[in-house]
């Protein structure tokens, strides 16, 4: 298991967050970390300088946890809301 947990890591990522960014769903921290692994697996460069294990997964968590990584929410999932809401409302 990891750690920190994804309940901690959802309270350091909003803590300077404002109301259109604040993280809600432990799915997005999976995939951000997800992409963060595999950026890693490619070659690039950790973050931080907390690396005692080698797994990418763990590297990853390490660097959303001491906020070298910020999340930026795609707005499209927004807009299809937003159209959903309209067409329910007819």
């Amino acid at each position: 298991m990891l750690r920190p947990s994804y309940s901690d890591l959802l309270e350091v990522l909003n803590k300077d967050a404002d109301t259109e960014n604040v993280i809600g769903s432990r799915y997005t921290i999976v995939i951000a970390a997800a992409k963060r692994a595999r950026q890693l697996v490619d070659h690039a460069e950790p973050m931080t300088t907390r690396t005692q294990v080698d797994r990418s997964v763990s590297i990853a968590v390490n660097e959303l946890w001491e906020g070298k990584i910020k999340i930026i929410q795609n707005d499209s999932s927004r807009k299809e809301e937003d159209i959903w809401q309209e067409d329910t409302e007819e």
